[in-house]
């Protein structure tokens, strides 16, 4: 029996898993309609790419719904588990084209073109991925988590698999290597140059 959809949309992720996995389809919806634009986005600055980042994303869930049935309550987060599959399917992929160089590979073009706003914040998105890209891989990852996708330092942990202290190491690092890649670009990106 499904539940109404405004009692879904008050369950937990953990409790979303279980009815899913008794069966309820509304459940899988619910779920589906809270993380996969999380897992999107993430996949999507990770790889700079928004169909690769689709596929991802819907290879990260697909095993979400594998393991469904087998799932066990407090062990971990929901999202914390599709966040790592997330970043290691991520991983796999940008393993695959280190061969290709980052020129190589075309720019999204923006869907509507002419709007002079919609034309600087891509360019700024743009600026962004490149600079993204240009991060060690470690570094990107956890950038990305904290502050992109607004995850805390122990979620983060949990999915990179290493130490609060050693995610605080990789985002300050990443933070300043963002900062020196994006130096000298305000005025190109159209902001201001006063710091007021």
């Amino acid at each position: 029996m499904d539940m109404p959809r405004d009692t879904l949309s008050t369950l937990s992720d953990d409790a979303l898993m279980v009815l899913y996995a008794n069966g309820d389809p509304a459940a899988a919806r619910a779920l589906a309609g809270r993380l996969l634009p999380r897992v999107f986005g993430q996949a999507r600055r990770m790889l700079g790419d928004d169909g690769e980042a689709e596929d991802v994303a819907q290879e990260a869930m697909v095993r979400l719904w594998r393991i469904a049935p087998r799932w066990r309550q407090g062990e971990a987060q929901v999202s914390t588990w599709l966040y790592r599959v997330c970043a290691n399917l991520c991983t796999d992929r940008l393993r695959k084209r280190r061969h290709v160089a980052l020129d190589e590979i075309a720019e999204p073009e923006d869907p509507m073109p002419g709007a002079e706003r919609k034309m600087q914040e891509r360019s700024r998105d743009d600026a962004l991925q490149r600079a993204l890209n240009a991060l060690p891989e470690r570094q990107r990852q956890a950038v990305i988590l904290r502050h992109i996708e607004g995850l805390a330092n122990p979620e983060i942990a949990a999915v990179m698999e290493i130490s609060p202290r050693a995610v605080e190491s990789l985002t300050a690092r990443g933070k300043r290597a963002l900062a020196a890649l994006l130096a000298g670009k305000r005025a190109e990106l159209g902001y201001d140059d006063d710091t007021s």
